[in-house]
């Protein structure tokens, strides 16, 4: 079904621009809705194999998650290094450091020292993977007054390597425990901002502050709702001994090196997510079972029964019905309920989501159908978003709705279909397009990228040059040859597909070619050679041509 031309908003425009100062739109962020959750059904599902280890995070028997660790891939989100600074950039208002990984890291001055916080933000910290804001302040000191080329920094990645990026770092170190972070250099008590509720955000002060190591902050994070200070004692006792351990490290060791490295993808698993809202733990793989058993004695004996040791024949991601979705989730186009469908395009700056009704045409009005589709987009969108791993700067299209009170409604749809997602997020309200943008923490490369690469043939851009283009572009080459070289014979190979557009209706174009530029030209097919690509030769001594006469080298 088409998109509905919109209908503007007969709302009174904002009398800001009376008072002398432009208007400028403040863009919401997104909070969790007050008080707990809706209960779901939070299953986890480990596939482990030599080769590769597979963690599935379902709610309510939906996929939601995917983990993926492969031994040959190092994860540095985490870390803790002892760094060099080997370069800086005023203009960047950013260093390099050396860290002693395959490329060198990237420190932005917004990420140096610790930023003074009132007491309203710091309710504003999430619990989830080391801290890297996702819409920064305006940071006002110049960088080059803060750190010098050849100085040696403590720092600790929060972004993974992407393409030809290298990791991003920060100063402001922390460490996850399963129920605080320990924080150094600070010397209060923050709460997670999952915990909505203030007096239980009162009651972790008032029991933490007592606990507070000498140097060092804690934050409550989501799982110690409802903790006592017995439950604290071992996590900051082993938090403080690991913090202890790296400044020993640092003193004693030469830039670059790493002081601390974050857990594999099981045990920030277990830490972060097998608490007391997942029903069942299976996995596949007796000793990677016993791991998991012997972490719940030692930290979550009340979750040991939860553990389920998977013995069966069909493949454990199969019996889950998790292998169809990962097929799914490598698709451009994902269909969902009604008949509607999404169209996911993931590029360099952004990933973009177009929501189309499909086969769906409701049973009333135009504008109830869609509505319900967009409503049921919101949700899918969230799903697939969180299961991709998408990350950066995210458009949505929804399909056109008329009515103000709709738009409303689907965002906040939208936005409480995030309300589980662990990675930060700011989501704005739908334009007057019908777009809603947001941004999401990335640390990691989405799953698309961790799964694939490039196809050689379009070289990522998804289409390849018609054969009529292709075959313009061998007339032009030949135009140039002519002009350039006295070369009298070539020998063109191309795809068959190209062959057979030059010598169609009775060799005609290709003919019209050798008339053109008075040359002989002999023709073969290659069916290895992408159909746009060409590769010439002169025919007398076997030297190929290709690269001596495309612009700038081009095949």
């Amino acid at each position: 079904m088409a998109k509905t031309p919109h209908k503007r908003s007969s709302a009174p425009r904002s009398n800001s621009q009376d008072k002398g100062r432009p208007h400028k739109p403040r863009r919401p962020r997104w909070e969790p809705p007050p008080g707990p959750l809706p209960p779901v059904k939070k299953d986890i599902v480990i596939n482990a194999g030599e080769e590769e280890t597979r963690i599935a995070i379902l709610e309510d028997d939906k996929l939601v998650e995917m983990w993926y660790e492969r031994p040959e891939e190092i994860k540095l989100a985490g870390n803790i290094y002892k760094g060099t600074i080997t370069s800086v950039f005023p203009g960047m208002q950013a260093a390099f450091v050396e860290i002693g990984e395959a490329r060198t890291a990237f420190l932005h001055v917004s990420d140096i020292g610790r930023e003074d916080e009132d007491e309203d933000e710091s309710e504003e910290v999430d619990d989830a993977e080391p801290k890297g804001e996702l819409i920064r302040k305006e940071y006002r000191a110049n960088i080059q007054d803060v750190i010098k080329k050849d100085q040696v920094v403590l720092a600790q990645v929060i972004k993974e390597p992407l393409g030809t990026k290298g990791a991003r770092l920060t100063t402001k170190v922390s460490i996850p425990g399963r129920f605080v972070v320990l924080v150094p250099d600070e010397s209060r008590v923050r709460v997670s901002k999952r915990i909505t509720s203030w007096p239980e955000k009162r009651r972790l002060r008032e029991v933490l502050q007592p606990l507070l190591p000498e140097g060092c902050g804690l934050i409550a994070r989501t799982e110690a709702e409802g903790c006592e200070a017995s439950d604290f004692k071992n996590d900051i006792k082993d938090l403080v001994k690991k913090w202890k351990q790296i400044k020993k490290d640092a003193d004693k060791k030469s830039a670059p090196y790493c002081l601390y490295r974050e857990l594999d993808i099981t045990g920030s698993m277990l830490r972060d997510i097998f608490t007391d809202e997942v029903v069942r733990l299976a996995v596949d793989d007796k000793k990677l079972y016993k791991e998991v058993v012997s972490f719940c004695k030692d930290v979550a004996p009340e979750l040991k029964d939860r553990v389920e040791f998977y013995k069966g024949e069909v493949p454990i991601f199969d019996l889950f019905g998790i292998e169809a979705e990962i097929e799914k989730m490598l698709e451009r186009k994902v269909w969902f309920k009604r008949g509607c469908f999404l169209v996911i395009d993931q590029t360099e700056a952004m990933v973009t989501i177009d929501v189309n009704t499909g086969r769906y045409v409701g049973k009333t009005s135009q504008e109830d159908t869609i509505l319900r589709a967009n409503l049921e987009a919101a949700q899918e969108v969230a799903r697939q978003v969180r299961l991709r791993d998408i990350g950066g700067l995210i458009v949505i299209d929804f399909i056109d709705m008329m009515h103000h009170s709709n738009r409303r409604r689907v965002y906040e749809e939208f936005q409480m279909a995030f309300a589980r997602d662990r990675a930060k997020n700011s989501i704005a309200t739908i334009s007057e397009y019908g777009l809603i943008e947001m941004t999401r923490q990335r640390i990691r490369p989405a799953i698309l990228l961790k799964l694939s690469d490039p196809c050689p043939t379009c070289e990522g851009t998804g289409r390849v040059l018609s054969a009529e283009t292709v075959a313009a572009k061998i007339e032009r080459w030949f135009i140039r040859a002519r002009l350039a070289s006295d070369v009298r014979k070539f020998r063109l190979i191309v795809h068959p597909n190209i062959a057979e557009h030059l010598t169609q209706n009775k060799e005609e174009r290709l003919k019209r070619i050798r008339k053109m530029i008075k040359r002989d030209i002999y023709l073969e097919s290659d069916q290895l050679l992408t159909p746009q690509r060409y590769r010439v030769f002169a025919a007398e001594d076997n030297v190929e041509l290709t690269d001596m006469f495309n612009p700038r080298g081009v095949k």
